[in-house]
């Protein structure tokens, strides 16, 4: 049993470690995971990744280290808009944190870690003026001093250090042309990072799992609009609500997926990414699902869906050739750029009626009302070609379709082309639905 699942999860994962080789993440993560431990399980993985052809950007946060001197040291913090106004005190304050807080990071992610699956390896950490900052200058009369924003991000030297497959740490201070430096923040400091970088994918680590429902059920997926949503509804953990802003910004700026993942989760970084369901929260700027006419290269996935309900007797047997010659007949159902499912659809417009035949959904996603959005798929093809209804044979599942607005009708009511090749060995019922 154990074998089975271990092959079962190392083959559901090999996907995502070919797709995601040579690829660059942006990973946050607050100052608050260094002070609790989380960090050293988390660090494990980030070697991992590495190890695997993943380039690392990590970003770290120092806010509860910046608190904790300050409070040292007797001064008050200030505010203004939920930023932090960065006098010269505070600035001096800043750069203790950021550099001891930096040393940290590197010395967890050298840990030789001799009892853990990346026993050996040795990562290499590479720093410097990546980043180039100016002041935020006057906001509501309040003059945020030191506080900065990110001007410039240096792509072209951080990918230098990638491409030498070391790990570029950025800590959130900036540096100005005039010699200055500036107090940034993580999200702002990330999200640039991963614009700039063209960057496959942008992970915020927080407390909890990721987005929730108000009855505490993670959200698996958002699009951009969605997110929107959420934030509007004013009901999401503070942090997440901090996060979520900057996923929306970078996925509608060209980053392909942002997440959210929690950091209290052993392996929560490799779950989100190399198994289907994840574990967090992942934001796109589209949906994730979508409906497309398939083409020539999808023959082989089409052949992978409908091969194991060719062998339950479910659907006819289809030859590759077959399929090559009919592909424009076909439609694909994709998830995340993988497809979950396919349906055909063959007109007879002389009967102003067609055929919908060859649905089929992959087993782990049955639940999920692909099948559906393949039959309105179908159906608004019908519709826009003129067609007055859908016809379908099947042997075993017709009370599907029933379900779905069909009804039973002689095979007499096919059209007389499709009669021809009734095949009476199947003795597949026919049923019809009006558009």
């Amino acid at each position: 049993m154990l074998t089975r699942e271990f092959v079962h999860t190392f083959r559901e994962a090999a996907p995502y470690i070919n797709a995601y080789r040579g690829k660059t993440f942006v990973l946050a993560m607050g100052g608050e995971s260094l002070l609790d431990g989380d960090f050293s399980s988390m660090a494990q993985d980030i070697n991992l990744l590495v190890s695997l052809g993943v380039r690392i950007v990590l970003v770290h946060g120092i806010r509860p280290q910046i608190e904790t001197l300050l409070q040292r040291q007797g001064i008050a913090p200030q505010f203004h808009q939920q930023r932090r106004v960065t006098d010269a005190a505070t600035m001096d304050i800043v750069k203790q944190a950021a550099g001891a807080t930096r040393h940290d990071v590197e010395a967890r992610l050298s840990m030789g870690m001799p009892h853990s699956p990346m026993h050996g390896a040795h990562l290499r950490v590479a720093g410097g003026n990546f980043v180039t900052a100016q002041p935020l200058g006057v906001l509501d009369g309040v003059d945020m001093q030191y506080t900065g924003q990110v001007r410039r991000v240096d792509a072209a030297a951080i990918r230098q250090r990638l491409d030498g497959g070391e790990l570029v740490l950025l800590t959130p201070v900036g540096y100005s042309l005039t010699g200055e430096s500036f107090n940034l923040t993580m999200e702002e400091l990330a999200t640039h990072a991963a614009i700039a970088l063209k960057a496959e994918k942008l992970i915020f680590v927080v407390e909890g799992r990721g987005a929730v429902e108000q009855d505490s059920e993670l959200i698996s997926t958002l699009t951009a609009h969605q997110a929107e949503q959420l934030l509007q509804a004013g009901s999401l953990q503070d942090d997440v609500a901090a996060c979520l802003p900057y996923c929306i910004r970078a996925t509608r700026e060209g980053i392909p997926r942002a997440h959210l993942v929690s950091r209290h989760q052993d392996g929560a970084l490799l779950l989100e990414h190399f198994t289907r369901g994840g574990n967090g929260t992942m934001i796109a700027r589209d949906p994730l699902v979508k409906v497309r006419h398939a083409s020539i290269e999808d023959v082989g996935d089409i052949l992978g869906l409908i091969r194991p309900l060719e062998e339950q007797g479910i659907l006819v047997r289809r030859s590759r050739e077959r399929l090559e010659v009919e592909i424009g007949e076909y439609s694909v159902l994709e998830h995340d750029g993988k497809i979950y499912g396919c349906v055909a659809m063959h007109p007879f417009p002389e009967a102003e009626t067609a055929e919908l035949a060859c649905l089929a959904v992959s087993q782990e996603k049955r639940d999920g009302g692909f099948g559906e959005q393949l039959l309105k798929h179908v159906e608004y093809q019908a519709r826009t070609q003129g067609l007055q209804s859908l016809f379908v044979l099947t042997t075993q599942t017709s009370h599907w379709f029933v379900e779905r607005g069909f009804a039973e009708v002689d095979k007499s009511a096919l059209p007389l082309t499709r009669q021809q090749f009734y095949n009476y060995q199947r003795r597949s019922k026919v049923l019809v639905k009006k558009l």
